[in-house]
Parts: C-alpha cells; structure tokens; sequence
C-alpha cells in the first residue's frame, strides 16, 4: 500500500530538515526519508557555526543570510540554544589587512569594522596580530545536538513523518520506492548529502562533484570564553567572498612562501565555543572520489598550530577527534529537475549549515509554484 503526502523528502541532514520546514510552513503533508537510524553524515560533523561574512556573493551570500534569520527564528522554538554569535578575522600579515580594509568597502562588508590593537579582544593574541575584521552577523548552535532537536521539532510540534532506516533506491515522477515500501506524492525534494552514486549519479558526473574529506577536533575548556567564532589570514584565502579583494593575490603569495604545508593539505582555521567551554577546532580539505578514513596527526598538528597562532591556548588538548564528509564541486550549491514534480539539491562547498534555510526557500517555490502545473500534465498525459 502506498503512503500518499504532498512532498516526499530524500535525506534528514540540515537540507533535508530545511525543505521540510519550508514545505510544511506552506501548508504541506511532509515525509522524510533517511537510510540512517539518526542524523549520522556532514550536517552533525561540523561546526554548527552559520557563517555570512565571507560567501561568495550574489547567490550564496544572500542565502546565508536567509538562512542565519531561519535559524534564529526557530532556534527557541525548536528548544536549540545559540552558543555565541559574531566571527572575529584574525590578520597576522599586513596582506591580510588590506584585503580586510577592501573587503569592507563592498556591499558584503555592511555592519563589520576593523579592530586593531587594544580593541582586539581576548583571548585573542593582539600582541601577535596586525587586525581583526569583526562580524556581527552569525550565530552558532552545537550541531550534534541542534539536528536531532530540529528534526524531533518538525515532527512533534510541525507534523513532519520520519521514516528512518528507510533506503530509497528508485524515484519516478509522483513515486518513491524504498526499503519500506512505495512513497506518492507530486513533489520529491533528493537531498543525499555526500551519497552521489545511488540516486542521479550522472548529474553528480557531469557537474564534476566529488567527495571532500575534513579533519575536525575538540578541545578541552581552555578557562576563557570567546567572544565571537574566529577564523584567521588562511580564511581569507578559502573563502569565495574575498576572491575580488585587490590585495589577495598578495596574501596568496605570502602564504604559499610561508605556509605551504597548509595550503597544500587545505588547512584553514574555525574555532567555535560549546556550552561546556570546550573548543571545536578545524579544518582541513583533502578530495577525491572516495576519501579515505584516516586522520593523519600531522595534518591535526598543523590545524592546531595556526589556532596557536591567533588564540591564547599554549598547550591545546585534545578529547575528541572526527573527519567529516561533503560533496564538493565548482558551484557552492545547485538544484535541478532530473524529471517533472522531482527536484535534486547539492550544497558542493561545504555551506549547508550556512546557506540551507535559504537555498530550500528557493526550491520550494520553484517546486510548488512553476512546476506543480507541468506535474499535473505530465500525469495526465501518462493516464
């Protein structure tokens, strides 16, 4: 027997649970299927920080936007605490100082101001740093426990369906079929994380998106409490918001003659702080079709070193340790039709957290207001 719902969801990570909310906000019977017992993949293995400052612009920055005023939203309802909100940009290189002075002239620079010596803020090194770009504009949850509390959220207070370790293996136009049986509804939303083979691979092939491995660590309470999350002169040259800084390619140059072993390994610096004082430290970036496992100490030692470098932490120690998992590709993010009523959505840059609310804003609209129309002719014309 088929169970019949207005809009079918593949995958119960942070997209998954964002198409939910939106879709349910509008009035939708809502179902989400996940293969997993629990919320398992990249959207708990992260930092839960959501971050504006520093998206690349146009598309992603104004999700991240979007999506940061979601969760502040829904945060308290969904009983999620909010563990600090803002981003300190550490600069230790003058390079890195003009390329903050220049990011703060364009539009995506509104609200964030340069601090420099005494105004820098423990525990930040201000005696070791040339400035730092402060950014009122995030927040951050704890994700291991922000997921579960959103989707528990969806289902008791929203009237979102659950239905886990339910493997989906075949989706037509109108219809899933899983483990659990065959799912109806006009609207299917494919949100499977880093799973880019079972469902529409040749999509994943020809948008040339593969697997990116990352190196994540918590530390013990260092005895202080940070102000904002903190990211360092190695951001600047991950993130796509600052590609059109003037002075970049001067602090690319610089970073290659002094910190070649990071950029070779993807090492850039987020430092987040949990309710209970201990730190959550990353990361880095390692690629390929199937990554493998391990989590080589060298890599983590050079993570620790450039946290070294920018906070106040002497002898870090380490009490966890966990790699992460994400598609990656030349697009921050994509979704398309693979088929009419279906659409299949991919954060490949690692911004999910950051970007999620606002990217599934966009496809639910797509979805219920230009093609539940086509979807309706297309089953006509199939009768």
């Amino acid at each position: 027997m088929k169970r019949n719902f207005d809009l079918l969801v593949i995958g119960a990570g942070i997209i998954g649970l964002a198409h939910a909310l939106h879709a349910v906000r509008r009035g939708l019977k809502v179902a989400v299927l996940d293969r997993d017992a629990q919320a398992n993949g990249a959207s708990i293995r992260n930092f839960g920080f959501v971050t504006v400052t520093g998206q690349a612009e146009h598309h992603t920055w104004r999700r991240a936007r979007r999506a940061r005023d979601v969760w502040a939203e829904i945060a308290p309802l969904a009983g999620i605490p909010i563990h600090h909100r803002g981003l300190l940009m550490a600069a230790r290189r003058t390079e890195a100082v003009s390329v903050l002075q220049e990011f703060l002239t364009s539009p995506m620079g509104e609200g964030c101001r340069l601090l420099e010596g005494a105004d820098i803020p423990a525990p930040l090194r201000s005696h070791d740093l040339m400035a730092a770009l402060h950014s009122p504009h995030e927040l951050r949850v704890e994700s291991r426990e922000a997921i579960p509390r959103l989707a528990q959220w969806l289902e008791q207070s929203l009237g979102v369906s659950f239905f886990w370790r339910t493997a989906v293996h075949g989706i037509a136009s109108g219809e899933v079929a899983s483990t659990q049986g065959v799912f109806s509804a006009p609207r299917i939303v494919v949100c499977p994380g880093p799973d880019i083979s079972t469902l529409f691979p040749d999509i994943f092939a020809r948008r040339q998106v593969t697997l990116c491995k990352l190196h994540m660590l918590r530390l013990a309470d260092p005895g202080w409490r940070l102000p904002a999350a903190i990211m360092s002169d190695l951001g600047l040259h991950r993130y796509r918001g600052y590609a059109d800084c003037p002075s970049l390619s001067l602090l690319r140059q610089r970073l290659q003659r002094e910190q070649k072993n990071e950029l070779d390994n993807g090492v850039h610096l987020i430092v987040v702080q949990s309710a209970d004082g201990s730190l959550v430290v990353g990361d880095s970036h390692h690629y390929g079709a199937t990554p493998d496992p391990f989590q080589p100490e060298e890599v983590d030692a050079l993570i620790l070193r450039e946290a070294q470098l920018v906070l106040d932490l002497p002898a870090p120690k380490v009490i966890e340790r966990w790699t992460g998992l994400y598609p990656s590709g030349p697009d921050d993010a994509f979704f398309e039709a693979p088929m009419p009523g279906v659409r299949l959505v991919s954060v490949t840059s690692g911004t999910g957290a950051s970007t999620g609310f606002g990217l599934a804003e966009e496809v639910r609209d797509q979805l219920i207001i230009n093609d539940f129309g086509n979807f309706r002719k297309y089953v006509t014309s199939c009768e």
